[in-house]
Protein backbone atom coordinates (compact mmCIF):
# COMPACT_ATOMS: atom_id res chain seq x y z
CA UNK A 1 0.00 0.00 0.00
CA UNK A 2 2.86 2.37 0.82
CA UNK A 3 4.40 1.85 -2.62
CA UNK A 4 1.11 2.75 -4.29
CA UNK A 5 0.87 5.95 -2.21
CA UNK A 6 4.46 6.87 -3.14
CA UNK A 7 3.77 6.34 -6.83
CA UNK A 8 0.60 8.44 -6.75
CA UNK A 9 2.33 11.18 -4.72
CA UNK A 10 5.26 11.18 -7.17
CA UNK A 11 2.90 11.49 -10.11
CA UNK A 12 1.00 14.38 -8.51
CA UNK A 13 4.19 16.24 -7.57
CA UNK A 14 5.69 15.60 -11.01
CA UNK A 15 2.48 16.74 -12.71
CA UNK A 16 2.41 19.97 -10.72
CA UNK A 17 6.07 20.58 -11.51
CA UNK A 18 5.36 19.96 -15.22
CA UNK A 19 2.54 22.47 -15.11
CA UNK A 20 4.83 25.04 -13.52
CA UNK A 21 7.68 24.46 -15.97
CA UNK A 22 5.63 23.93 -19.13
CA UNK A 23 2.92 26.47 -18.42
CA UNK A 24 0.47 24.27 -20.25
CA UNK A 25 -2.54 22.28 -19.20
CA UNK A 26 -3.08 18.69 -18.12
CA UNK A 27 -3.30 17.49 -21.72
CA UNK A 28 0.29 18.49 -22.50
CA UNK A 29 1.88 16.69 -19.54
CA UNK A 30 4.10 13.71 -20.31
CA UNK A 31 2.90 11.56 -17.40
CA UNK A 32 5.78 9.09 -17.63
CA UNK A 33 8.27 11.92 -17.32
CA UNK A 34 6.18 13.50 -14.55
CA UNK A 35 6.17 10.24 -12.59
CA UNK A 36 9.93 9.77 -12.81
CA UNK A 37 10.62 13.44 -12.03
CA UNK A 38 8.22 13.31 -9.08
CA UNK A 39 9.77 10.16 -7.63
CA UNK A 40 13.34 11.38 -8.09
CA UNK A 41 12.46 14.85 -6.82
CA UNK A 42 10.68 13.42 -3.81
CA UNK A 43 13.60 11.20 -2.96
CA UNK A 44 16.32 13.77 -3.45
CA UNK A 45 14.64 17.06 -2.54
CA UNK A 46 12.25 15.78 0.09
CA UNK A 47 14.83 13.68 1.89
CA UNK A 48 17.51 16.36 1.88
CA UNK A 49 15.23 19.16 3.03
CA UNK A 50 13.67 16.98 5.74
CA UNK A 51 17.07 16.05 7.10
CA UNK A 52 18.39 19.63 6.95
CA UNK A 53 15.38 21.05 8.81
CA UNK A 54 15.55 18.37 11.49
CA UNK A 55 12.30 16.54 10.69
CA UNK A 56 14.20 13.34 10.05
CA UNK A 57 12.27 10.86 7.97
CA UNK A 58 8.88 11.97 9.27
CA UNK A 59 6.39 13.41 6.82
CA UNK A 60 6.23 17.17 7.22
CA UNK A 61 5.82 20.39 5.26
CA UNK A 62 9.54 20.65 4.60
CA UNK A 63 9.61 17.26 2.91
CA UNK A 64 6.56 18.04 0.79
CA UNK A 65 7.99 21.38 -0.34
CA UNK A 66 11.36 19.75 -0.96
CA UNK A 67 9.68 17.09 -3.09
CA UNK A 68 8.10 19.73 -5.30
CA UNK A 69 11.33 21.75 -5.60
CA UNK A 70 13.27 18.56 -6.34
CA UNK A 71 10.82 17.61 -9.10
CA UNK A 72 11.12 21.06 -10.66
CA UNK A 73 14.93 20.79 -10.63
CA UNK A 74 14.81 17.30 -12.18
CA UNK A 75 12.52 18.55 -14.96
CA UNK A 76 14.72 21.58 -15.65
CA UNK A 77 17.74 19.31 -16.02
CA UNK A 78 15.88 16.66 -18.02
CA UNK A 79 14.12 18.81 -20.62
CA UNK A 80 16.13 19.60 -23.74
CA UNK A 81 17.33 23.14 -24.20
CA UNK A 82 15.87 24.97 -27.21
CA UNK A 83 18.34 25.43 -30.04
CA UNK A 84 19.12 28.88 -31.29
CA UNK A 85 18.98 29.11 -35.06
CA UNK A 86 21.30 31.46 -36.90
Amino acid sequence: MLILVLIVFGMVVGGLASLLIGGGNFRTINWGQALIAGLLGSFIGGLLLSLVTGNGLNIGPSGLIGSFVGAVIVLLIWRPKPRVER
